[in-house]
């Protein structure tokens, strides 16, 4: 069995540690690349898109993929929807394996919002102290609120920058412990915290901070996920690879 596995994630990568186990499967992980230097599996790779749907459907038929598990990040949206048309046009079963949202704890202190403009919007407009962890797709967004100073934790910085006077850029990646998360935010002087809803424990530690200094998270919904079958335990997700194709 030939298996496209969408990844980017640490769920990703965990079913293709477990894959490697399974006897007559041969998975190829996907990586969108936009990441400079991501982890790279021994296993078979590529980098890159397909160039939208048709590509997608033609790589299918092409490699004779026979089934496809989409574990890209909550918010890749473009691409779960391409895998999804891309699928149902060449017939071959597709499963979304992500991980559950976060849900306010006692003591957070949650303004949720639907979108990045959303957000920008949310904090207001007297000058505040901004933690922003949204990843660097979506920063410009923010520059309809340039009174802010932001401090932007990101993986590799956004190009171009966006048009913000107060804005620095600390990089890093993950996991981010409460303990660490905690420190950074007394130091920084922080006073509000904007995170996309992504779930996880790797990034899990901002949230927890936040709830200990009392400070408001303004939180970024997942998108909608228009995938039929979603798992969200590595069990099922396999399971369902070893059941008859429907």
């Amino acid at each position: 069995m030939r298996i496209l596995l969408l990844g980017g994630t640490t769920e990703a990568m965990a079913l293709l540690v477990a894959l490697a186990s399974v006897p007559h499967v041969t998975p190829i992980l996907s990586l969108a690349g936009r990441t400079r230097a991501p982890d790279l599996p021994p296993t078979a790779y590529r980098l890159g898109g397909f160039g939208g749907v048709d590509g997608l459907r033609a790589y299918l038929r092409a490699e004779a993929i026979d089934r496809v598990i989409d574990a890209t990040h909550p918010f890749a949206e473009q691409m779960t929807r391409n895998a999804v048309a891309a699928c149902e046009g060449a017939g071959i079963p597709l499963a979304r394996f992500t991980r559950p949202p976060w849900s306010a704890q006692p003591g957070d202190i949650w303004q949720r919002v639907a979108t990045m403009p959303d957000a920008a919007r949310a904090l207001g407009t007297p000058p505040r102290r901004v933690f922003l962890t949204i990843g660097r797709l979506q920063v410009a967004a923010f520059e309809a609120a340039p009174q802010h100073a932001y401090l932007l934790r990101i993986i590799d910085p956004p190009d171009p920058l966006p048009a913000l006077p107060h804005l620095r850029l600390l990089p890093a990646r993950g996991p981010f412990t409460e303990a660490a998360d905690r420190d950074l935010m007394q130091r920084e002087r922080i006073e509000v915290l904007v995170s996309k809803n992504s779930g996880g424990a790797a990034t899990y530690g901002k949230i927890a901070a936040a709830r200990s200094l009392g400070l408001t998270v303004i939180m970024v919904a997942a998108p909608p996920d228009p995938s039929l079958r979603q798992f969200h335990d590595l069990a099922a997700v396999l399971d369902w690879l070893h059941r008859p194709a429907p």
